[in-house]
């Protein structure tokens, strides 16, 4: 039987997971687009993995930040995708709002390269690479790691040691470019979760999305008072730091990432609302929160004793991406990829 690893990162140094000596899953050149907290340290592990990658940043100063650092890149975004069109991987990981033009720029600069993001709604981005063109070269990522910081000030190579990171296998996508995509998350130290793009962005609004806005509302009650904010927030400590610490993500990549995954994001907020309420009854009529705390107790128990099993994805066959599909919702994970699945398992 295949062992079992801890689905949370780990920051155990001997974790069998990845080793940055190791040869990397895939040679094939990687560009990264946008050198913000996630693109950057996309960048960063890369390097440190010793795969062959370079990025674009559309402020001069953050690519010149990251050259600086000793890295290849550069804010010309059109010489940058000519380096790209002889079939490296571009990963976009710029904000929502500039996907549209720099999808139209990788559709007509480099249209051969292979596509993934890392961007954290699937469906929408989705959407925009068929748009563009692109989806006989795509498939989607979200890397689930991150900090309330931005900027290449704020990047990592280590950032996503032992993280989980999606890449989507819906109908349709590509063999090898889910494979490249999947060879980007493990060369930067992750293990891989393949999902189907609907069922990520359900997932993502219930443990990611609805928990910013949780965290603001948080932030934004402690205030509410005004004979007793000011000691209110002199008195948080632990809790109310460790509630709201997304709350200090920049307002902008909160609205992009929240209102670009709406449908899903209201569901998930009508089911938090409602346990808020029905607690709020409780109280009222009895004067107890009972149900809502032993739930949820039980609730976070299941998160810290969840286990994911590695498994060598099939790629090949009618059907594999939704066989990829449930291995993910199964509780499987991918540390390795099939021999012969991108350039680095074949012969050179």
């Amino acid at each position: 039987m295949a062992p079992e690893f801890d689905a949370h990162r780990s920051t155990d140094p001997s974790s069998p997971i990845w080793n940055p000596g190791e040869v990397p899953h895939s040679r094939t050149p990687v560009c990264v687009l946008g050198l913000g907290l996630i693109g950057g340290s996309i960048l960063r592990a890369l390097a440190e993995a010793g795969r062959p990658a370079y990025g674009w940043n559309r402020s001069p100063s953050g690519a010149d930040a990251a050259a600086t650092a000793g890295f290849d890149a550069s804010s010309d975004l059109e010489a940058t995708l000519a380096r790209a069109a002889a079939g490296h991987v571009v990963v976009v990981a710029v904000p929502v709002p500039a996907l549209d033009d720099v999808l139209g720029a990788v559709a007509r600069h480099a249209p051969g390269a292979w596509l993934t993001d890392a961007v954290s709604v699937k469906g929408d981005v989705a959407a925009r690479v068929e748009a563009a063109g692109l989806t006989s070269r795509y498939a989607g990522g979200h890397p689930m790691a991150g900090t309330a910081e931005s900027g290449w000030s704020a990047t990592a190579a280590d950032l996503f040691t032992d993280a989980t990171w999606v890449v989507t296998a819906d109908d349709g996508t590509p063999a090898e470019a889910w494979a490249e995509a999947a060879a980007v998350g493990l060369d930067c130290g992750a293990v891989i979760v393949p999902a189907g793009s609907v069922e990520h962005d359900a997932a993502v609004a219930r443990i990611s999305h609805s928990v910013h806005l949780l965290a603001e509302a948080a932030a934004v009650t402690a205030e509410l008072d005004p004979a007793a904010s000011r000691l209110a927030l002199s008195l948080a400590a632990g809790s109310f730091r460790d509630v709201t610490r997304v709350a200090g993500t920049a307002p902008a990549l909160v609205r992009a990432m929240c209102e670009g995954n709406r449908a899903a994001l209201l569901d998930a907020l009508d089911d938090t609302i409602a346990q808020l309420n029905a607690a709020r009854t409780e109280l009222a009529d009895h004067g107890t929160v009972a149900d809502l705390v032993e739930r949820g107790h039980a609730a976070r128990g299941d998160y810290e004793s969840i286990t994911r099993t590695p498994f060598v994805p099939t790629l090949d066959g009618e059907g594999w991406q939704r066989r990829l599909r449930e291995r993910g919702q199964a509780g499987g994970i991918v540390t390795t990829l099939p021999e012969g699945a991108t350039p680095a398992t074949r012969a050179w």
